[in-house]
């Protein structure tokens, strides 16, 4: 069945070991910041420096795992229709709103969203790591280094699966950020199989 995540505001769950999650755009242009913790222990957590560091690549796609912090498979991509993701940014917040956009009475964000989700299943704000930013379109300079938010390359109907590769809490977004989502905000959607 899927499940649909209202614009700039997120879930948490479980995602059993083997099971699969698909990550949908219904309507294209928006990015889902996604983050996983070992259900068993929350203190391991979905890592982007392990991750970049033992695939040597910072774009992930079809058949990449991403790793912990204790350097073990959290997940694989299964399947991608977009080929574009971001895993160097954080999940945007009242800070980032306030910094990069000036706003006087910034919306919680992405990192907001994710701390209500995830306190249930006892995660606190400190613990949320850099989000796999499924969707998100950054552009690197090769010659300075200099990122580049874009709008995203998925169109309605896009979407990305993983794998989970041991029990998992996953947290899921459908994004805050202006420049993320190309100046609009949308649903994601999401599907557990």
């Amino acid at each position: 069945m899927i499940e649909r995540i209202a614009p700039r505001s997120g879930v948490a769950f479980r995602l059993a070991k083997g099971a699969r999650l698909k990550v949908i755009d219904p309507q294209g242009e928006q990015v889902s910041d996604l983050v996983a913790f070992n259900a068993d222990d929350v203190e391991e957590f979905l890592s982007n420096g392990r991750t970049l560091d033992y695939l040597s690549k910072i774009y992930l796609t079809t058949g990449d795992p991403v790793y912990s912090n204790r350097s073990r498979i959290m997940f694989e991509i299964v399947e991608d229709t977009v080929g574009r993701h971001d895993f160097l940014l954080t999940p945007c917040s009242a800070d980032t709103f306030r910094i990069i956009y000036g706003h006087e009475h910034p919306h919680r964000g992405c990192f907001g969203n994710l701390a209500e989700a995830l306190a249930p299943h006892g995660i606190v704000p400190d613990r949320i790591p850099t989000a796999f930013n499924v969707f998100m379109n950054v552009p690197i300079d090769a010659a300075t280094g200099a990122l580049r938010v874009e709008p995203p390359l998925s169109r309605a109907g896009d979407h990305l699966t993983i794998e989970a590769k041991m029990d998992l809490i996953v947290g899921l977004t459908a994004c805050s950020a202006e420049q993320s989502n190309n100046y609009a905000f949308k649903p994601i959607d999401y599907e557990i199989g």
